[in-house]
């Protein structure tokens, strides 16, 4: 099937989960910038939206049979994931990364001065990342998985600390936002996480990770900006509207 390239890059990340890795080597936001189109994108990366659209298509193959539809899944198995994968890794890359950072700050800013901003950078990205994480697992995410249940068996909606389930999620997703700046920041600064030809193993190591952790970000960040926070929203105001099935416990 062809791609149409007036569709957003959002809807084609959730509808076509492979692309997700096509668009994080081209360098196109599929998460918070993910409400524009495919044209539109490929222009402001400066790609032929043609020859993406094409790849697009190609890598359809890849991964379909391996893929999960999360639209399709409870949203407390989405949150599930979220926390157990994207959480605990952003948890687990921030503890290993700052001292890596600071390590090669120590050995190579003499001559690569703009790893001093990257350090800088990445402190900030993670406290406050880990702050965001917090917030979202002691408050909106035990909202969503009450609207839900609620939703399932036909019962009023809960009562929230914060009033509308859309007062946390803008939030959530203007800290987002304020993450992927902080992100794309360090993305400038290393040539697209491209270490230098001298660059020692501890070196090309950090770049490395940081690669992996913006793609991880991305995917993370996808999911809840255009599959949790828009079902949790659409639930709280027709809770007969989202009732994908829930689970019942083991």
């Amino acid at each position: 099937m062809s791609v149409d390239v007036q569709r957003t890059v959002a809807e084609l990340a959730l509808e076509k989960p492979q692309a997700a890795r096509v668009f994080e080597g081209l360098g196109i936001d599929y998460c918070c910038d993910g409400g524009a189109s495919l044209q539109a994108a490929c222009e402001a990366a400066g790609l032929d939206a043609t020859e993406v659209a094409r790849q697009l298509e190609e890598s359809g193959e890849e991964t379909a049979a391996a893929s999960v539809d999360w639209r399709e899944k409870s949203l407390a198995s989405l949150i599930s994931h979220i926390v157990n994968k994207h959480h605990a890794y952003c948890r687990k890359e921030c503890l290993r990364l700052e001292p890596l950072v600071a390590k090669v700050v120590a050995k190579h800013a003499e001559r690569y001065p703009e790893l001093e901003r990257v350090q800088a950078l990445f402190a900030a990205l993670s406290k406050e990342l880990n702050l965001h994480l917090n917030k979202e697992e002691a408050m909106l995410f035990p909202c969503v998985i009450r609207l839900e249940e609620a939703a399932a068996t036909h019962s009023a909606l809960p009562c929230s600390p914060f009033g509308s389930v859309q007062n946390p999620v803008r939030v959530m997703i203007r800290e987002h936002d304020n993450a992927g700046h902080l992100i794309n920041g360090i993305r400038g600064l290393t040539a697209r996480f491209t270490a230098p030809p001298d660059a020692c193993h501890s070196f090309r190591a950090l770049y490395q990770g940081l690669e992996a952790f913006a793609t991880d970000l991305h995917q993370h960040v996808h999911l809840e900006n255009n599959v949790l926070f828009p079902r949790a929203i659409a639930l709280e105001e027709s809770p007969g509207k989202d009732v994908t099935p829930i689970a019942p416990p083991a």
